[in-house]
């Protein structure tokens, strides 16, 4: 899914505007969101249900995903495919 990397050394300045992304496959898939300066990889989480720990003690919890940049795709919405491999 992933090609070379050809602007992965473009400046991207923190006033840079935001540019729609869609979230291709795994747990995510079809989210719509908006991204600033072309991150190579977004990190998605979902909290998780818990219960109360021994000793009353609390703890929050979350599922981590990982979705990595489509270099193919030039022109919004940029694409990001899941990573099934990443922790």
């Amino acid at each position: 899914m992933l090609g070379t990397m050809d602007d992965a050394t473009t400046p991207h300045p923190a006033d840079a505007a935001t540019e729609p992304a869609v979230l291709d496959d795994g747990p995510a898939a079809g989210l719509r969101l908006r991204v600033t300066g072309r991150p190579a990889i977004l990190q998605v989480t979902r909290t998780c249900e818990t219960e109360l720990a021994s000793g009353g003690r609390e703890f929050g919890v979350a599922e981590v995903h990982v979705y990595r940049r489509d270099w193919r795709v030039k022109s919004p919405p940029l694409r990001y495919g899941y990573d099934p491999a990443s922790p």
